[in-house]
């Protein structure tokens, strides 16, 4: 399975057996003062260093998500997208709930974009597809759903089933389609990361699908976050997980994909791991 996502000049590939793909994570204010101010006044100096540092660190994709405090997304995502695009080559990851903010950044988006997202809810299914299916981008899939987000893999995995379907039922092919099975805090439920690994095991054998999920949830409130992201982003990538939303400019993080990379097969000859050695990281 490949998910085909296009910049401004730049293609990547998702693919169920290609290298993992490390989509930019730092344009989100949650817990950001100096963005979160930046986007309250419409300046997008911020937005504009970050996309490039990112880029400049290895990222294959930039996530640009403006929700926060006294920010009008429907009048700031479109702004955010079009900074980005300006400074970096690389395909856009489009983050947001508001429908009306998605389809407005949608508009301005060069290339083929992937939205984040859409949730296993009705509501959330009819509003978001349609934007998918006339601007014929991708979409993440979470699975959440009128219920919240399940305890259990196996309706992680029903909800990953139906998402599957709406999509397909609406014209847009399977392989723009990648789903989000949720990282939960081991801080809060010791069990959670367990659950989302049997969750992608399941989603990746059954549906055969590009599997993403947020890098840095699983360590949430714990200390040594760097550590615990990277452990279980080696576990994520052996049972099925194709891409990742993280912190490019974490050194370590890099490391642990391109070692991880190699030994999943998904390296000939260690050329990239080697290359990358040599270059210093």
């Amino acid at each position: 399975m490949e998910t085909t996502l296009e910049g401004r000049e730049t293609r990547v590939a998702v693919s169920t057996h290609g290298p993992l793909i490390l989509i930019g994570e730092r344009i989100n204010p949650s817990g950001r003062k100096k963005l979160a101010e930046s986007l309250r006044l419409g300046d997008m100096s911020v937005v504009r260093q970050e996309a490039l540092a990112q880029a400049d660190a290895g990222a294959h994709a930039i996530d640009v998500n403006v929700s926060a405090a006294e920010v009008e997304e429907i009048e700031i995502l479109p702004l955010a997208v079009r900074a980005v695009a300006e400074v970096v080559s690389l395909p856009i990851v489009i983050d947001s709930s508001n429908h009306e903010a998605l389809a407005a950044a949608l508009e301005v988006c060069p290339g083929k974009p992937l939205v984040n997202s859409v949730t296993g809810e009705d509501n959330s299914l009819a509003a978001v597809l349609p934007l998918v299916k006339e601007h014929g981008c991708a979409v993440i899939g979470l699975c959440i759903d009128e219920k919240g987000i399940p305890k259990g893999a196996g309706r992680r995995l029903e909800i990953a089933r139906k998402i599957v379907r709406a999509t397909e039922q609406r014209g847009i092919p399977r392989e723009d389609l990648i789903i989000d099975p949720l990282a939960m805090t081991v801080g809060a439920d010791h069990t959670a990361a367990l659950v989302t690994l049997e969750a992608i095991t399941a989603i990746a054998k059954e549906l055969e699908i590009n599997i993403v999920y947020g890098g840095s949830n699983v360590s949430f409130g714990l200390p040594e976050r760097s550590l615990f992201n990277r452990a279980y982003l080696a576990m994520a990538m052996a049972a099925g997980l194709t891409c990742v939303i993280a912190d490019p400019l974490d050194a370590q993080m890099r490391r642990t994909i391109a070692a991880c990379d190699l030994l999943l097969g998904r390296d000939d000859f260690a050329m990239r791991f080697i290359q990358r050695c040599r270059a210093g990281w």
